[in-house]
């Protein structure tokens, strides 16, 4: 797999000379794997005057950042739908792959580092502006799984915080993590004994199963508490999958366990796809975080 990285390009809350607010672009390698910090990780920002936001502005800031990182991108993820058309305009036109996405977790923590410690530092800065427009996401009706994907049995589970340093020698044909650091500006690790939550789906099937899920931009899991009852898979800006149904009190309980264990952990959680109880590598091994992009 080759380099993935995210991107924002909006207004900031700095005002230039002309009372106009200032625009940025800023681009981040997306980690894949745990133990990697992300100081390690590539970063690009750039200023952008308000009379020159356009998709050749951005292209050329795309470029500039390709020359400047130790691996061009194959995909660049955004969660911005406002900028969708300049962003893929800019990216298309380069030959990169743009995909809406809520997984830009490396990007929403450099962004809220910079809302507390950078820009109220510089000149032109306005508290008031601070504030970034909701992005409005979407909440369309969750999609049934293909027939053919539907587990065969399934499981919530929870894993140690610091298990997951292990993780790049776990067997696992798809995948993807990240580092395990506060949603904080601080950044600052999350404890090792945290319990992180999951959901394990077995399936005769599981490499397909796996394989499909590789090929959305897997967001988060949530709790669908309305009857009946359900699991949700959310992917992409604003797609939606049922995952599971919560037929009785026990397992609706044990999703509610799920959803509590998620906000202990800042919203960090997981889901695999393993052939069997009994298997000892993963055919899909996700780390996700449900992030607040408003």
């Amino acid at each position: 797999m080759g380099a993935i990285w995210e991107i924002d390009f909006y207004s900031r809350p700095i005002l230039d000379e002309q009372e106009k607010k200032r625009w940025e672009v800023l681009i981040c390698e997306s980690p894949l794997e745990t133990r990697r910090s992300n100081e390690s990780l590539f970063r690009f920002s750039k200023f952008c005057a308000a009379n020159e936001v356009n998709s050749i502005w951005l292209g050329n800031a795309i470029k500039e950042a390709s020359y400047k990182a130790p691996a061009a991108p194959t995909k660049i993820r955004f969660f911005r739908r406002q900028m969708t058309n300049m962003i893929t305009k800019a990216c298309g036109d380069l030959g990169i792959a743009a995909s809406p996405s809520r997984r830009t977790v490396t990007l929403h923590r450099w962004l809220l580092e910079r809302m507390q410690n950078f820009y109220p530092n510089q000149p032109g800065y306005q508290a008031s502006a601070a504030a970034s427009p909701s992005v409005r996401y979407e909440t369309p009706k969750p999609l049934p799984l293909p027939d053919a994907l539907i587990g065969d049995r399934w499981a919530f589970v929870t894993l140690e915080a610091g298990a997951f340093e292990e993780m790049h020698e776990w067997d696992i044909s798809f995948g993807e993590g990240f580092p395990l650091c506060s949603t904080s500006a601080s950044g600052s690790p999350i404890a090792p004994e945290t319990a992180i939550p999951g959901f394990i789906v077995f399936s005769n099937r599981a490499v397909a199963l796996a394989g499909w899920m590789s090929g959305l931009e897997l967001a988060y899991l949530k709790v669908d508490g309305n009857q009946p009852a359900r699991l949700i898979l959310e992917t992409g800006a604003s797609e939606s999958w049922i995952l599971a149904n919560l037929p009785d009190r026990q397992t609706e309980e044990e999703a509610l366990k799920f959803e509590s264990g998620k906000q202990k952990a800042e919203n960090l959680h997981f889901i695999a796809v393993q052939s069997s109880p009994q298997s000892e590598s993963f055919a899909g091994f996700w780390l996700l975080q449900e992030l607040n992009l408003a």
